[in-house]
């Protein structure tokens, strides 16, 4: 069995970010290729899956058993059927309360200032349109809301939230929440 995965890429100002800490699809989105017995050579899944699901599908295509207290699910049935149905989004955590449900035609995040965001990924698949303030969106987010995790672990230390960000009308520079100058060098935690 050969598993092959990689990190995601950078924000390079798409939405006036510079970095990859968001819960949008550039920084969420990772390659991830498998092959080996009961995997269909060549075949492409467009599911959202979870690295969460690596051990338990390994585990399933060695035969064994995966303990029953892991998060993640088994990938066989895609892996073998790239149309096979999964009955799960995926999903992503950023910081404490910070959290977005990924399936095949929406994302929809949640802040733990409460604040909220919907994208249909199929027809905004850059998220431009942010979908989650539309009346004819409640029922979309409530579906996908029943997804986010019930608790929440606490940060760990150091763990702030590190994006640049410009303000495209007042050029102002933030760097986890700090003004910086043009001079200033980027703080470290």
């Amino acid at each position: 069995i050969v598993v092959l995965w990689s990190d995601h890429g950078y924000h390079l100002g798409e939405k006036l970010i510079t970095g990859k800490n968001t819960l949008w699809e550039r920084s969420t989105r990772v390659p991830l290729m498998v092959s080996g017995p009961g995997v269909t050579p060549g075949a492409r899944c467009g599911r959202p899956v979870e690295l969460l699901d690596l051990f338990p599908t390994l585990a399933d295509l060695a035969g064994l058993q995966a303990p029953k207290h892991l998060e993640g699910v088994s990938l066989r049935a895609q892996l073998s059927n790239a149309m096979a149905p999964r009955n799960r989004p995926a999903i992503t955590t950023h910081n404490q309360g910070n959290h977005a449900v990924r399936d095949e035609q929406y994302r929809y995040i949640r802040y733990a200032d409460g604040s909220e965001e919907l994208y249909d990924m199929v027809k905004d698949p850059h998220e431009w349109t942010n979908l989650a303030g539309r009346a004819e969106s409640a029922s979309i987010k409530a579906a996908m809301a029943r997804w986010l995790p019930k608790t929440d672990v606490a940060a760990a230390p150091g763990s702030a939230h590190r994006v640049l960000q410009r303000d495209p009308v007042t050029g102002t520079v933030t760097w986890e929440g700090e003004r910086i100058g043009a001079n200033d060098t980027v703080p470290t935690p």
